[in-house]
């Protein structure tokens, strides 16, 4: 399993702390640093079921400061991935990819019903 995650997020501190709790095994990998490729993003949005706006992360500065809010509904899927390969800091974060899930943000109970932790 892989955490992606920025350090500095208090939500993936929440997420990171809360696998440990639960000794659920993971790898971590800092979305800023090694942010995910489109093809990566085309799989895991295949995988979570969620709409692919889901992927943004719509509280952030730089969301706000290139008014994604106006231009995402025009723009294509592919000009979307493109987007999100582009900055780590635009994705969504925590996401938590597994064998045959993704999880996107850090919803507890959602996370207690996907990994089956108590």
């Amino acid at each position: 399993m892989v955490l992606l995650c920025y350090p500095r997020c208090t939500t993936c501190q929440k997420a990171k702390k809360w696998l440990e709790e639960h000794n659920i095994h993971f790898e971590i990998r800092d979305i800023k640093e090694n942010n995910p490729t489109s093809g990566e993003l085309k799989e895991w949005h295949k995988k979570s079921g969620l709409p692919l706006k889901s992927f943004f992360n719509t509280s952030g500065q730089l969301y706000r400061k290139l008014n994604l809010k106006d231009k995402l509904p025009s723009m294509s899927e592919d000009e979307m991935y493109s987007l999100l390969a582009s900055d780590g800091l635009i994705v969504k974060r925590p996401i938590l990819v597994g064998d045959g899930f993704v999880l996107v943000g850090f919803k507890e109970s959602e996370w207690k019903t996907v990994l089956g932790a108590e």
